[in-house]
């Protein structure tokens, strides 16, 4: 038992010497700003805001928007109805719509103002004198075709997101073929709100007022080169056939592997 209790015992190795350990000094905490730590836990804070647009159920006409677009993307689009996406850039089309806005044509307000006036002339037994006819914008697709076939239009403006696109794909070639300057533009709201309606497929200047001649000269010479003169360009270019972003990585995948392929079979 002795012998069991010495060998049990046995010596106890050194304490270790004492390091000497660094004082970190706090600074002062500032009463004024306290940490409150938050729990975001079932019943406890609120949880934080997130972007769950992702997960949001879109209303059924904003889901067959966003897949048309994508659609139109990677399908081959015929050049005719490609040419719609190369529209006039920003600059030149602010120029055109500031040009426009001066030869809006009368509202309905403003059309019952003038007739109520003629009548009022007319009763009071003095002559209804209607002045010069006014210059304004004309616009209505059958209106301005008719225009086109009469060159009497300078300019047609198109917009480029007419629904169906039937109504006007065949615009830019009538417009090429009576020598007429044509632009599109961005977008059939912005060119309704010009002729006091919701949308409108295309407007059509017939002449300007003097003050403006140069300005418009101008504006016809930039379109005629934009458009009219690069019409044959155009009829040669397909649009879409645009790839995901899966399928490019997979293609560039694929194109690495060959390569790869390719290296060693040299290297043998």
């Amino acid at each position: 038992m002795q012998g069991k209790k010495a060998a049990g015992k046995g010596k106890k190795p050194a304490a270790a010497p004492l390091a000497t350990r660094k004082v970190i000094e706090k600074a002062p905490k500032n009463p004024l700003f306290v940490k409150r730590s938050r729990n975001f836990a079932i019943g406890q804070d609120i949880q934080p805001k997130r972007d769950l647009s992702r997960f949001v159920k879109w209303p059924k006409y904003v889901r067959l928007q966003r897949q048309r677009k994508i659609l139109v993307e990677r399908l081959k689009v015929p050049p005719a109805i490609a040419m719609f996406t190369k529209t006039l850039d920003k600059n030149l089309s602010s120029q055109l719509f500031r040009l426009c806005v001066k030869y809006r044509p009368e509202d309905s307000a403003e059309k019952r103002e003038r007739i109520s006036k003629l009548a009022e002339a007319k009763a009071s037994g003095g002559s209804a004198d209607q002045g010069k006819k006014p210059v304004v914008i004309k616009f209505g697709i059958n209106h301005v075709v008719e225009l086109i076939e009469q060159k009497k239009a300078t300019l047609v403006v198109i917009a480029h997101d007419v629904d169906p696109i039937e109504l006007v794909v065949w615009l830019p070639a009538l417009c090429r073929k009576m020598d007429v300057p044509y632009c599109i533009v961005k977008g059939k709201a912005r060119l309704g709100e010009v002729v006091h309606l919701k949308t409108a497929t295309t407007l059509a200047f017939t002449s300007v007022r003097a003050e403006d001649k140069m300005e418009f000269a101008k504006l016809i010479e930039s379109c005629r080169s934009n458009f009219n003169d690069r019409y044959d360009d155009f009829r040669k270019q397909w649009g879409g056939g645009r790839f995901g972003i899966k399928s490019q990585h997979m293609q560039i995948k694929k194109a690495r592997a060959l390569a790869a392929e390719e290296a060693k079979r040299a290297v043998v």
